[in-house]
């Protein structure tokens, strides 16, 4: 019997230390699919964290109210949740694959758009990885 997809603690990047190297500008490569982009880096796998780790930012610029930032970002990860198999194969061991995603617009779409486009990023990231 096969489990639901989750997304766990673990799978969320939550270290200071981690963002601050995944947004250093030699390392990182981006991708867009509007409205999100996403910034992801390669590196080595620490003890116990998951081959991949999560960051969803919405800018407080982009919605000013809690709630409809709450939305978007319940959007993303629902979308992730979902299809975060597509970069199942792309992480060797030793090595865990950090992903930013950043909502780009101050418009809302709906829940379908969103998980397509997180689906071209993912695919995008599975191709491009370094």
């Amino acid at each position: 019997m096969t489990t639901a997809p989750t997304f766990s603690k673990e799978e969320r990047i939550v270290s200071n230390q981690l963002i601050e190297t995944l947004f250093e500008k030699s390392n990182s490569h981006s991708v867009t699919a509007y409205p999100l982009r996403a910034v992801f880096l390669k590196t080595e796998r620490h003890e116990g964290s998951a081959p991949v780790q999560l960051l969803i930012s919405v800018p407080k610029k982009r919605f000013k109210h809690a709630v409809d930032r709450n939305r978007v970002k319940r959007q993303i990860r629902e979308a992730y949740r979902k299809n975060k198999s597509l970069l199942a194969s792309t992480v060797e061991d030793g090595k865990m694959l950090l992903i930013a995603i950043i909502w780009l617009t101050d418009r809302h779409f709906a829940t379908a758009d969103v998980e397509k486009k997180v689906i071209s990023l993912l695919k995008q990231i599975a191709k491009d990885k370094s």
